[in-house]
């Protein structure tokens, strides 16, 4: 079964002398300026928080146990689109080709949130301790750690396609993943929260957030996509409906952020190194877990196609439900909601270039049908 993406675009090929140029897969304007668009997000709402306070009080008081309504909304319909993607039907053909998928899942769960929490400790307590008041040194830990416990959903569909490796297998990826964050997410996030922050974190918090923005969108955009594929067909369904609606997600994110970021005004205008501060630890995990990935599967000779996804879903991010997690634990106006959004904004630059290196190396995952 083909599955189709509509978040990059393919350039038609041209013919010169004769021959036929290879297409060359290319971003769209919204992910390929994602970090842009983050950045004016940034300038929007902490200048609209800065110049009218009345505003953040406004929003402030639609709330309902340390929840904003208006953030809550916007992050659920942003999951809709994302989880619409998500076939069960592929997750079945996993059987006849599992190493990817055990080099992922170890990679995702048994390393990646270990080795965040270690290195947003270490440069926060000791490296930065000088620069950053202590209670926003917890507060960043927090918000890194929450990065490093959700592994990437959708963006992962885009850095594969770039690389022209196997999207269909990063699909099939991406759906169990989102299963294991069901389960792993809420005792994984209190456990290392509470050694590195002494937080205390009530783990139906951090449950019942994974249930509200992965488990209600999974269910219904699962019901969704077999009703209107029964109807319609799965073509119409990939290439028109979701064409439609996948606006929603990039759109409910940056509205996010400039909601986030009324409140955060007060941070960024007293404190703009932090946000470099926070990007340094946030730029080494990502490539320290790119390479445990990228070495993992020349070990096992996972061949190309589906050593790209493999690499590249630990690395990057579900940086919507870091933000919603952050969101209910500590609030709008938190340094762990604002070191969830520092990823946001640090993403796109650093895995373009990890598919460029992936890209480079093609040759070194070629292991003569092994």
């Amino acid at each position: 079964m083909q599955v189709k993406t509509n978040y990059p675009k393919l350039k038609k090929p041209e013919k010169i002398k004769g021959q036929i140029v290879k297409e060359e897969r290319t971003l769209n304007i919204f992910d390929k300026y994602l970090s842009l668009w983050v950045a004016v997000c940034i300038i929007i709402g902490t200048a609209v928080g800065y110049f009218f306070p009345k505003a953040s009080l406004t929003l402030g008081s639609f709330e309902v146990a340390n929840v904003s309504i208006p953030v809550a909304i916007v992050l659920l319909l942003m999951m809709y689109p994302i989880m619409l993607k998500i076939s069960f039907k592929e997750i079945a053909k996993v059987k006849n080709n599992q190493k990817p998928l055990w080099l992922t899942l170890g990679v995702n769960w048994a390393i990646k949130p270990f080795t965040m929490a270690f290195i947003a400790w270490l440069f926060m307590r000791f490296f930065f301790s000088s620069l950053i008041p202590v209670n926003l040194q917890t507060e960043y830990i927090a918000g890194m750690i929450l990065l490093g416990l959700a592994p990437c959903t959708a963006m992962v569909l885009v850095w594969t396609f770039l690389a022209k490796s196997n999207i269909n297998y990063a699909l099939i990826q991406v759906a169990i993943n989102d299963i294991v964050i069901l389960i792993l997410f809420a005792p994984l996030g209190k456990f290392l929260l509470g050694v590195t922050t002494n937080f205390p974190v009530p783990f139906d918090t951090i449950f019942y957030s994974v249930l509200f923005y992965v488990a209600i969108p999974l269910i219904f955009a699962g019901i969704t996509r077999y009703t209107l594929i029964k109807k319609k067909g799965e073509q119409w369904f990939n290439e028109l409906f979701i064409k439609k609606i996948e606006w929603i997600t990039p759109t409910g994110l940056l509205v996010t952020l400039v909601l986030l970021f009324i409140f955060q005004g007060d941070k960024i205008i007293h404190y703009p190194l932090h946000i470099l501060l926070i990007a340094i630890p946030l730029i080494i995990q990502t490539y320290l877990i790119f390479y445990i990935g990228y070495f993992g599967a020349k070990r096992l000779k996972i061949p190309y196609s589906e050593a790209a996804p493999s690499a590249f879903i630990g690395a990057s991010n579900f940086f919507e439900l870091s933000v919603a997690v952050a969101l209910i634990l500590f609030g709008m106006n938190s340094g762990a909601t604002l070191a969830t959004v520092v990823g946001v904004l640090v993403e796109v630059p650093v895995m373009l270039s990890l598919v460029k290196i992936m890209k480079v190396n093609r040759a070194k995952f070629e292991f003569g049908g092994v």
